[in-house]
């Protein structure tokens, strides 16, 4: 079993609370907008991190990090992008995707609005954490905490961090 804390939209700000939800945690994904490399580097140095960039990131956080990432986790077959688009409402380029291998579980950033939604017609679960920064017109940071048990996602939590 994997703990994982899950964040995305930073824009530069890591509040000193994501170290305390996430120190039980043995990896960090983060689903684009880093915003910063510091804040990758103190990532980085917390815990196991995987990431995709956003679209607000520059060159040095892109050459880090890859624009979509696809991994297995436990059992768990995960596609994590920065800008995906929702079910029924996915991104061109993720349909295709989609339609020919859909994950187990898809990640996505960008709109800073936290959803937990399951995918019916590709059968996937799809998150986005919200936003874990103080850019943008979120009105709370949220991240979501959650286990990855052999093929199950277990104990899914919202972590709300406070008003922007």
């Amino acid at each position: 079993m994997k703990k994982i804390g899950l964040l995305s939209d930073t824009h530069g700000h890591l509040d000193e609370a994501v170290f305390k939800y996430f120190a039980q945690c043995d990896e960090i994904w983060h689903a684009g907008d880093f915003g910063s490399v510091d804040l990758v580097d103190r990532l980085e140095q917390f815990k196991p991190l995987r990431g995709v960039y956003g679209n607000i990131d520059g060159k040095e956080i892109r050459m880090r990090f890859p624009e979509e990432n696809r991994f297995s986790c436990e059992q768990v077959d995960v596609l994590m992008i920065h800008i995906g688009g929702y079910p029924k409402r996915y991104q061109p380029r993720i349909r295709e995707l989609m339609s020919a291998n859909p994950p187990d579980l898809f990640i996505s950033g960008h709109s800073h609005i936290l959803k937990v939604v399951y995918d019916q017609e590709y059968s996937c679960l799809h998150l986005n954490p919200g936003a874990a920064g103080k850019q943008g017109w979120h009105k709370v940071q949220t991240l979501l905490r959650f286990d990855v048990n052999g093929n199950q996602i277990q104990n899914l939590e919202v972590i709300e961090l406070g008003n922007r």
